[in-house]
This record gives C-alpha cells, structure tokens and sequence, in this order.
C-alpha cells in the first residue's frame, strides 16, 4: 500500500509500505480517507525528533484522521464495514494504572499514532482497535473528522479550565488549537472569549467568529486589555496555546483573584513562572497533554453545529503531493490553518 514515509529528518518519500493485513480481536481495518497535517508532524520532518521521540527508522507520518471502515475483527460489535468513522490515535495499556484512573493518555505504554517508533495513518489502510474508533456523523464530512482530534485537545483543555456559563476567558494563541478552544469556551457558555496572537491573519479569523474578541500583542497588551475591559478583574480562565516563550512574559498577569491558567502549547525551552504572582491571585495552574475520553464531547459539540468545523480546513491535496503540501506547513503561512490530504 501506498504511504507517506518520513525516512529520516528532512527526508519524506511517498512510496510503498507493507499492508497492515487483517484486523484481529476487537480491532477494525480502516482506510484513511481525510488526513490533517499538525505542528508536530513538521516538527518531526524539520528536526527528527520532539524531546524523547527520536525518528531512528523511517515512519508512517499522519495521526489526524477520519475513513471507513473496510474489515470488521473478531469479537468486534457495533461497527460494520462501510461505516464512516474517526479514529483516536492514542492506544494505551487499557489495564495500567493510568488507564484505570481515567487519565490514559498520560500512560507511559500508550502508543501514538506518527510517534517514533509508532506508523500514523497518511496511508492507504491501517488496523485499530475498536474501542479508539467512533462513529462520524451524517453532519460531518471526512475533513471535519480529522479535524476531531484537534477539537479534542480543545475540549480536554476547556473542561481543565472549569469554563462556566458568564466566565471570561482568554486564550493565548490564534493557532488551530487556540482557535477550536476559544470556540468550545463559547459553546461551554462563557460570556466573552479573548483571543491573542501577533499575527494579523489569524486574528483576522478569530474577529470573524461571533463572541470572540481578537487582541493584536502588537499593538496591545493582553493583561492590560482585559482589565481594561473588567473593571480590573481580569479573566476567570486562562488558556495558553501558543506554546511561545514570549507568552509567558504578561501570561501570569492576565487571570483575575482564583483563576485557573490552562498549559496547552509546549514550549521549545525554559519559561518564566513568577511564583508569587500565581500565590497572591490564588492562580490554580492546569497542564494539558493531549486528551483523554474528549472525543464524544467533540463529536457532539461539531455534529450540534455549536463548533462550526469547516473554516478551520484551508485546503486539501492528494496524497501525491505530500512533499511540497509538508513545505507549505514549515512555513507557516499566516493564513493557513489546516492542511489536509483526502486518501481514495
């Protein structure tokens, strides 16, 4: 089967790869039919390596994804071949510790799709367990599924932050995480959502979005802009999605007295953390790691139209053209939200 292959830092290849065959007990044979490109799956072209995870062989890219189910295993019930689906592609050790607390995508053992030395999904067919699989709704198309996983590392981060109906909210952040969680903090019922960035085309989109309020750090201060508009207060929940170093500099000042200040973005290096600053507002601070039983959550949230996928998908390529379309991405490009690839 054909596949998009990182065969080692700055090297992708589209080319042929073994077939992953038939699916065993409690798992399914899916073909990848909308596949999104991450930050992280750029990381891994331009670098190698994120922390730990180091490309030592080549690998299957991709791990944002949505296709139809093509073979059903054994002892497999509720799915049938022809279903439309999307797939999470974290598969922890569903009897270690962490799994039985609820929290499996922290579990050391959890295998994540595109993740030295894990093969994603930018292929023709993969195999997956059946309970990482769910149903995709009429509502949504193949692109708005792939768009799930995003979605729910936005949701995972909302529900750290306690978002409640009236709270004021601020994210740091106009990328696509950023974006997807300033509109599932809307959808939780929050009164105004601010959202920061120094890119004026992102923020440009955020302004298109009823109830967000866009602030332009070049021009504007964030800390200083929402307690403007607070009477001094300051927000009730805090979301950081940049993961930018230079976040962190107004980051601890922006929450009003007992907020809570969600860390979504990871940072490439060491951050500023003023203790006392988080000591005399009482700041509970909340990390996010990927997300854990938050799919359902995205699912209805997107099918319920009370998240609106379809401009967060900027364009989409065949598969052919991974090599330049994965270019693109290391640009960056201001107006590029998400790139996708559709799979035949």
């Amino acid at each position: 089967m054909k596949a998009v292959v990182l065969e080692k830092k700055n090297e992708l290849t589209v080319r042929e790869v073994p077939d992953p065959g038939h699916p065993g007990e409690g798992e399914l044979r899916i073909a990848p039919r909308s596949v999104g490109i991450c930050g992280s799956d750029v990381h891994y072209v331009e670098h190698g390596n994120i922390g730990k995870f180091v490309v030592t062989e080549p690998m299957v890219m991709g791990h944002e994804a949505s296709g139809v189910v093509t073979e059903v295993g054994p002892g497999v019930e509720g799915f049938d071949v022809g279903d439309r689906v999307a797939m999470e592609p974290g598969i922890p050790d569903l009897t270690s510790k962490a799994s039985r607390l609820g929290m499996y995508n922290v579990d050391p053992a959890v295998r994540f799709w595109a993740t030295p030395p894990v093969d994603g999904c930018l292929c023709d067919a993969v195999v997956h367990p059946a309970d990482f699989t769910y149903h995709l709704p009429d509502a949504l198309s193949f692109g708005e599924g792939a768009l799930l996983e995003p979605m729910a590392v936005a949701v995972h981060a909302v529900e750290k932050g306690g978002v409640k109906p009236g709270d004021t909210v601020a994210v740091s952040g106009a990328g696509t995480v950023g974006l997807l969680a300033a509109c599932v903090a809307l959808a939780s019922g929050a009164g105004k959502v601010y959202i920061s960035d120094v890119s004026v085309a992102k923020l440009e989109i955020a302004g298109q979005i009823p109830g967000l309020r866009p602030v332009n750090l070049q021009q504007e201060v964030m800390s200083e802009a929402i307690s403007d508009e607070t009477d001094g207060w300051g927000a009730d929940v805090v979301i950081e999605a940049s993961g930018a170093i230079g976040a962190y500099k107004d980051l601890w000042q922006v929450g009003a007295p007992g907020n809570t200040t969600v860390l979504v973005g990871m940072p490439a290096g060491e951050v500023p953390v003023d203790v006392v600053e988080l000591q005399s507002r009482e700041t509970q601070v909340q990390t996010v790691f990927r997300y854990a039983n938050d799919y359902p959550r995205a699912i209805e949230l997107a099918a319920s139209g009370k998240v609106d996928l379809k401009p967060f998908i900027t364009e989409t390529f065949p598969m052919d053209d991974a090599v330049s379309v994965f270019q693109r991405a290391a640009e960056a490009r201001p107006n590029d939200l998400k790139l996708q690839f559709a799979l035949t």
